[in-house]
Order: structure tokens, then C-alpha cells, then sequence
């Protein structure tokens, strides 16, 4: 058990010592939780509400152009799409939260498609997504998208060799044909997290009540499987990353960064008036990496090793 998991049982068992009828927010009581905590567990607080204090701060000027984009889009009728791909518990749906936290509600969704029903099978595999796809002055922010047809499927088994094939000679001129308007914008984002972290991360899905439901019959297979995924990684990379549509790697192992870096790519990438000049846009080259430099960096890894470790 880590020492924050001992801290917090600690916290718990005090708290469970004082007069339940007592408001939370009571000043007194917050002042008996207080005396109630030895010195160490108050520092361990203290350091974890001023990291977190901090790392919200920090995102707040980026989370304000955001609303600019919006309000840009909004007045030219411009589209956008952001596709959130990668390994599972690669912290995809907490920078979505982050992204989306202080957007305007009207001019933006997030698209989390479930299974295909038996209909949707027998169709286009693009189709349930082009349907999702946003009305002028929207963003819309995939998490996962069509790409599951070039992870997940195969190599869960959950598509057949001819389904993949297909969709990876085809993608590309469906994407060229996406933004062919000159108003849609494709973002194609992929989360890339270390075994070791993904393995901490499931971890402790299994373990919290309140993150048990992330875990997928796709989790409980993924560090079995994961030369698999890497696998369909380089593919995807190698076949997929174009000039006109690139993917941008974001290395997720410390969330605060990748979750900043994320929202400053799409401040970048996305053109709009009245950006901050006092803000620093420049991406942090071991957090966001071009889709094309990694596949090179993979392909190197496992000439050296005899093994991908990315």
C-alpha cells in the first residue's frame, strides 16, 4: 500500500471519530478534523492541496483562450474535431474534463460511442461517427474514435482482418475528405502511458469504489496484451500519420503535463483571434511528440533491444 493510501486510511479513521451531525464546512469542525491529524498527515494535506491548487492555476490562462477558440468558431462557422486515442488509463477522459472545464456547454460534445448494435455492424464503420460529427461553431471531442478499428479491434478480436484492412487503406482519404471544406479542423491525439504506470493505474481502479467502473473487459487484458497494442501502435502511426492529418503522441505518465500540453496543441493547432501574447504556447518536446518521430523512435528501439519499449 502507497504511503498516500496509509495517509488517507488515517484521515478516514479520524474523521470517523467526530459528531456526524456537524457540517463539513463548519469552521470549528474543520478545526477538530485538524487537531484531530498528526503533524505528518497535515503536512501530506497541505503539499497534496497546494499541488493541486497549483496545477489548476496553471491550467486556468490556457482554459481562458479555449473560450476565445469558441467564441472564434462560433462567429466564422468553423468545425472542430478532436480524437482522444491510446492505451487504456492513459488519462484520456480526465484531459477531456480539463479541456471542456470552463467551455461554453452549447458549442461543444463529448462522443464516448458504446458497442455497435447489430444494425450499426452491418454498416459503414465511419457512419455512427460521421454522425457525431460537429455543426458549425462546435467542437467535438472524441473519446476514442474510429481508430478503435485499428487498436482495440484487432487485437481484441473484435473485428476481422479483412474489417482492418479495409479501414486502414481507406481512413485516409475519409479524413482528406473531412476537412476539405477549409472550415473542419482534425485533431488526432494519441495518449501514450508506460507499462509500469498503466499497470499502477489499473491498480488502483481495482481497489477505488469510485473508479471501478473504468474497468473494461479491454483493461483486463491490456498488460497481457501489450506488445499486441504496441504493435497496432506502429502500425497506426506508420500508416496513418499523414502531412495534412497528423497524430500528435502525448506522453501521459505525469498527467498535470500531458493535460497542459494537450490544451496548449490545441491552442496551436487550431487558429483563432485574440491569443494571449504573455502566455508560453511552445510545446514540450518530452510530453508531445509528432506521430512520424515516434514511429521512427519505436522502430529504433526495437533494432537496438530486440523490443518496443514506448
Amino acid at each position: 500500500m502507497k504511503e498516500s493510501e496509509r495517509t488517507a486510511r488515517r484521515i478516514t479513521s479520524a474523521l470517523r471519530g467526530l459528531d456526524a451531525t456537524q457540517k463539513v464546512l463548519d469552521k470549528n469542525w474543520i478545526n477538530e478534523v485538524i487537531r484531530s491529524m498528526n503533524k505528518r498527515d497535515r503536512n501530506r494535506i497541505l503539499r497534496a492541496a497546494l499541488r493541486g491548487y497549483i496545477e489548476a492555476e496553471t491550467l486556468k490562462p490556457y482554459q481562458a483562450e479555449l473560450i476565445k477558440l469558441q467564441e472564434h468558431l462560433e462567429k466564422t462557422g468553423g468545425k472542430v474535431i478532436i480524437l482522444f486515442d491510446g492505451r487504456d488509463a492513459s488519462g484520456k477522459g480526465g484531459t477531456i474534463r480539463r479541456v471542456t472545464r470552463y467551455m461554453n456547454e452549447k458549442h461543444y460534445r463529448v462522443v464516448a460511442l458504446g458497442k455497435p448494435t447489430l444494425e450499426q455492424q452491418t454498416e459503414l464503420h465511419m457512419k455512427r461517427y460521421i454522425e457525431q460529427f460537429p455543426h458549425a461553431g462546435e467542437i467535438v471531442l472524441f473519446d476514442r474514435s474510429w481508430y478503435n478499428r485499428a487498436l482495440v479491434e484487432p487485437v481484441m478480436g473484435f473485428c476481422s482482418p479483412e474489417e482492418h484492412r479495409e479501414f486502414m487503406k481507406k481512413v485516409n482519404e475519409y479524413e482528406e475528405s473531412f476537412v476539405g471544406d477549409g472550415k473542419t479542423f482534425l485533431l488526432k491525439l494519441y495518449f501514450s502511458v508506460s507499462k509500469d504506470e498503466q499497470a499502477r493505474r489499473f491498480a488502483r481502479r481495482q481497489h477505488d469504489p469510485l473508479r471501478m467502473w473504468k474497468l473494461s473487459e479491454v483493461d483486463l487484458q491490456a498488460q497481457e496484451l501489450w506488445d499486441e497494442f504496441t504493435e497496432a501502435k506502429l502500425e497506426l502511426l506508420k500508416k496513418t500519420h499523414t502531412a495534412l492529418n497528423p497524430w500528435h503522441v502525448i506522453r501521459a505518465d505525469d498527467k498535470p503535463r500531458a493535460r497542459l500540453e494537450t490544451i496548449k496543441l490545441i491552442l496551436r493547432e487550431i487558429p483563432y483571434k485574440r491569443r494571449a501574447r504573455s502566455l508560453d504556447f511552445a510545446p514540450a518536446e518530452d510530453i508531445v511528440i509528432p506521430g512520424d518521430k515516434e514511429a521512427k523512435m519505436m522502430k529504433k528501439e526495437r533494432r537496438i533491444h530486440g523490443e518496443i519499449r514506448t
